[in-house]
């Protein structure tokens, strides 16, 4: 079977959900298009299959021009493309996309993530710091920006800050399991590592099918067992499960 015939009969029964959908309206089908065409993207952008990836969001963002994720989904893969090739016309649009994905939902948490990325990849770290700020004062009651503000502070070696931020987003989601791993991770890298570990379990009996997190907690609490470490025995620690550097690949393209 071509491409051309499974690409036809994948719109045949894009259309086919479509008329079964019709109690919906025209934005629920409109909304169910694009998912599916998001989620065809995705698949193309897990195969390296960039361009491809580009037509399908595209396609996902005239179906439903008010979807951040779609938008978000072209940044990432022209972000992605731009480092890889090192094509600034790529990392440009990469900007661009980003910002019309903020527009339309101005608390997407990937697209600030993969924005504040590009930003400090292309040396403009302060305007990282003053897109995070403008996040956290515009939505003081999430927890999402102070908790990428603390990811920033971290990788700027401000671990001060970073605590601070995480301890803030946790006094607004107490249960907010990213918030406590980095804040696990933090701690550990201070030397912390009873509580870090403490942090490690909360998370875990919110999240228990994280198995990275289990490995670390499990190393962590036979390593205390065996022979406590202080501040100032402690190894370097590792980058702690969940933390993504600035550095990091800007997130997972949304499906």
């Amino acid at each position: 079977m071509t491409r051309s015939t499974v690409n036809s009969r994948l719109a045949s029964f894009a259309g086919t959900l479509c008329l079964a959908a019709a109690s919906l309206g025209t934005s629920g089908c409109t909304q169910m298009v694009a998912s599916g065409q998001n989620a065809n993207g995705v698949k193309l952008h897990q195969q390296g299959l960039y361009q491809g990836a580009v037509e399908r969001f595209q396609q996902a963002i005239l179906s439903d021009p008010n979807n951040g994720d779609g938008y978000y989904n072209l940044a990432a893969t022209y972000h992605q493309l731009g480092k890889t090739q090192k094509n600034d016309a790529f990392l440009q649009q990469a900007e661009t996309y980003y910002n019309q994905c903020l527009d339309r939902n101005a608390n997407h948490r990937d697209c600030h993530r993969g924005l504040a990325v590009l930003l400090v990849e292309s040396n403009r770290s302060e305007e990282a710091v003053r897109l995070m700020e403008g996040w956290a004062q515009r939505s003081p009651a999430l927890a999402d920006p102070k908790i990428e503000l603390a990811r920033l502070s971290e990788e700027f070696g401000d671990k001060d800050a970073a605590l601070k931020h995480l301890q803030d987003a946790l006094a607004l989601e107490p249960s907010n399991s990213r918030a406590l791993i980095a804040l696990g991770h933090v701690q550990e890298e201070l030397g912390d590592q009873a509580q870090a570990l403490a942090n490690y379990q909360r998370a875990l009996s919110l999240d228990r099918w994280n198995t990275e997190l289990q490995a670390r907690a499990t190393a962590m609490r036979t390593a205390l067992s065996t022979a406590p470490l202080t501040a100032s025995a402690a190894p370097a620690a590792a980058p702690g499960p969940g933390t993504v550097r600035v550095s990091a690949q800007p997130g997972t393209i949304k499906q």
